[in-house]
């Protein structure tokens, strides 16, 4: 069973800087793409970015692009969230996901959830 669990979520100002994690159960953690996607309150979930199981590529939301900046550490089991610049737009609860499938940016590519980290931004 796989599991994922974020971390790193809080409360930051426009203008300022988050970092979230995501830690991932189980062995096999280079052999999947990981993406984080996020839902703001009354909106559908939406994708925000993925990177490649090695960390060689990577590709983002056209609203994140230059902003945000998504990395892993495979021998950590760990995927990162970056966050700059942030807006209050942002705000939203974020997830990340692992895909055996390689990367994708809709939700049916991937087959594993984290609960889920609240990031708030004020203006």
């Amino acid at each position: 069973q796989v599991q994922l669990v974020e971390s790193g979520g809080g409360l930051v100002q426009a203008g300022g800087s988050l970092r979230l994690s995501c830690t991932v159960s189980g062995r096999t953690f280079s052999s999947y793409a990981m993406g984080w996607f996020r839902q703001a309150p009354g909106k559908e979930r939406e994708f925000v970015g993925t990177i490649s199981g090695s960390g060689g590529r990577t590709y983002y939301a056209d609203s994140v692009k230059g902003r945000f900046t998504i990395s892993r550490d495979n021998a950590k089991n760990t995927v990162y969230l970056q966050m700059n610049s942030l807006k209050p737009e942002d705000t939203a609860v974020y997830y990340c996901a692992a895909s055996a499938s390689g990367l994708g940016i809709f939700e049916s590519w991937y087959h594993y959830w984290g609960q889920g980290a609240q990031v708030t931004v004020s203006s």
